[in-house]
């Protein structure tokens, strides 16, 4: 006969209950001890329940694509906007769309509720042009020559002198990449394979003020006294860029292909225009953007890497302005009309290049974080700001946690009347559950921004149903091995297989449902089917390192062995059957019956 296996633990062993236990106290003081460590000892709170601001936004058709709005663009917006908001750390942040023109954006109260609402509505619409001419940014005497023709195509004769072009400049550099120099700003790339300097000009860019070899002038480009070519100099003489007004309407509704006139700032905060060519690389050839501090030289930079398209175009732009004359060997950097940056080139640079100058870390991160998402497909107008009130919210919440309170008390009631005795494992049980909930929602605050909602309340009302549950199942496991004639600490070991299986059946189903609805929903509906399925997930952890363990402990105890009446595992009680005991009187004779 075989020797019984000693090393493997049978089925429905109790194995080690306290080690168990021991483990899950230790966790549980751990999340509360970090919880307190990290100074957010409440979860944070949605709009509805914190305030916050709601902002309207109504689309406008982008120049050049006529009938620009429709669902497609508007869906790609609010995907775009709910990225630039969380990207800042600000909370439950809710964006949707409302009738076919207009987006509604709710930015719950928050350190970052300002930035949010100055970033929601930016266009981003981010272009490289190049600079066919540029002045101080009054109002001038009309130039000699025309400035370029409506195609953008450069005139040497448009180019202003290289003392003015260069004025400002900062002073050529050792560093090994190539650097192109602006007032106030410069981009740095990575030099090509194939790059070289033009003549007369250093690696940091013609930062001496001497002109490069002059390029060949050419035909196609001789300036035509079109009324085209005569509007934009007109435009161009007239524009004030030390007005607002003028700034913002400069170049309004014109097309990435038109030839336009555009303001930016120089280094001493003096403004300065130009006369801007077609685009000839867009803000989605960015691949990503950040902006980080130089530990080299002190100073916060933003650095974009281009996508596989996007290193082609500025690989061929910067080839062909570093041949030019100043201030032809310039592109601009144009954001939302207005020239950030206006670097001259002297070498062809490569896939990846850096803007720095007068950026401080918040607008430096504010400017990565807008190209890093990515340019909006239509314009918005901003049509109403509100500032939306906790006081309904509270109301509600006072409202929907007495419901709780009183739920939760029936729920103890019932278990109190029914179980007895084992209630108080049932209860142990809740409160462990509902201080590890409380604890994970008030980390989670600052790991990933959840904020706690209305639904999200009304999950963690429904899930005390669900957690309550599943000790009734193991309860009443028991409660059956009982009534088959077994003693407790058998019952309790032979119940758990089958009432684990029907409790990870019951919180999957949950668990999915919650999944789902997390999924297919937006706004404030996924904030109930996260808590419902962090909740669920709770439910598991407990009742295999909670509920189980302290029930075997419990089991040894005399009140509970022995079945006191107000165990609740009385076996009259519950109608348990006697042990079957059998007598065999072996040949024992049959007496025969009296007549």
């Amino acid at each position: 006969m075989a020797a019984p296996n000693k090393g493997r633990r049978q089925a429905g062993s109790p194995g080690r209950p306290g080690r168990t236990l021991a483990l899950f106290l230790i966790a549980m003081v751990a999340l509360t001890g970090g919880m307190f460590w990290s100074g957010h000892v409440t979860p944070r709170l949605g709009i509805d329940l914190a305030g916050g601001t709601s902002i309207t936004l109504q689309a406008k058709n982008t120049p050049g694509k006529p009938n620009a709005i429709n669902k497609t663009n508007m869906d790609t917006a609010v995907g775009i906007i709910e990225r630039r908001v969380n990207g800042l750390g600000v909370s439950e942040a809710e964006v949707q769309t409302q009738g076919n023109e207009n987006i509604i954006v709710n930015i719950p109260k928050g350190t970052n509720e300002k930035q949010a609402r100055e970033q929601v509505g930016t266009t981003a619409q981010l272009y490289f042009r190049p600079v066919l001419t540029v002045a101080d940014g009054g109002q001038t005497a009309p130039p000699p020559a025309a400035s370029g023709s409506p195609s953008g195509s450069p005139s040497p004769s448009s180019s202003a002198s290289p003392d003015e072009a260069t004025a400002g400049e900062p002073s050529s550099s050792s560093s090994p990449s190539a650097s192109a120099t602006t007032q106030g700003r410069a981009v740095t790339g990575a030099l090509t394979k194939d790059a070289t300097p033009s003549p007369g000009s250093s690696a940091s860019g013609s930062a001496s003020g001497e002109p490069s070899a002059p390029a060949t002038p050419d035909p196609a480009a001789t300036p035509s006294a079109d009324p085209a070519t005569a509007a934009l100099e007109k435009k161009f003489t007239d524009l004030d860029c030390t007005k607002e007004a003028q700034r913002t309407k400069a170049n309004q509704g014109a097309a990435p292909k038109d030839t336009i006139v555009a303001c930016g700032q120089n280094s001493a905060d003096a403004w300065e225009k130009y006369i801007l060519g077609p685009a000839e690389l867009e803000g989605t050839d960015v691949d990503d953007a950040k902006g980080v501090l130089d530990p080299q030289r002190g100073m916060w930079i933003v650095t974009m890497d281009f996508t596989g398209g996007g290193t082609k175009k500025f690989q061929s732009i910067t080839g062909k302005l570093s041949q030019q004359q100043a201030p032809m060997n310039q592109f601009a950097i144009v954001l939302d009309g207005n020239v950030v940056s206006a670097p001259s080139v002297s070498q062809t640079l490569g896939g990846s290049a850096e803007i720095s100058g007068s950026f401080t870390q918040q607008s430096a991160q504010d400017l990565a974080n807008i190209l890093s998402y990515g340019a909006l497909p239509l314009t918005f107008e901003e049509q109403s700001v509100t500032t939306v009130t906790a006081a309904l919210g509270g109301e509600q919440l006072h409202a929907g946690l007495i419901a709780g309170a009183i739920g939760l008390a029936l729920v103890i009631i019932y278990l109190v009347s029914y179980y007895r005795g084992l209630s108080l494992i049932a209860i142990l049980s809740l409160a462990a559950s509902a201080i590890m909930t409380y604890t994970i929602m008030a980390l989670l605050g600052p790991g990933i921004g959840f904020a706690l909602n209305l639904p999200a309340v009304c999950g963690a009302i429904v899930a005390i149903g669900i957690t309550a549950d599943s000790f009734i199942v193991y309860f009443e496991r028991i409660r059956d091995e009982i009534r088959e004639g077994r003693t407790l600490r058998p019952a309790v070991e032979r119940a758990w297989p089958r009432a684990r299986r029907t409790i990870l059946v019951s919180d999957f189903v949950s668990f999915l449902a919650a999944a789902v609805l997390f999924l297919v929903t937006v706004g404030k509906v996924q904030g109930f089917a996260f808590t419902l399925g962090l909740t669920t997930v709770l439910d598991v952890v407990v009742v295999f390192f909670f509920t189980k363990p302290v029930m075997t402990l419990l089991a040894r105890k005399k009140f509970f062995a022995s079945g006191h009446p107000w165990s609740g595992l009385d076996p009259k009680r519950l109608g348990a059957k006697p042990p079957l005991r059998r007598s065999r009187r072996a040949n024992a004779p049959t007496e025969p019956k009296e007549a």
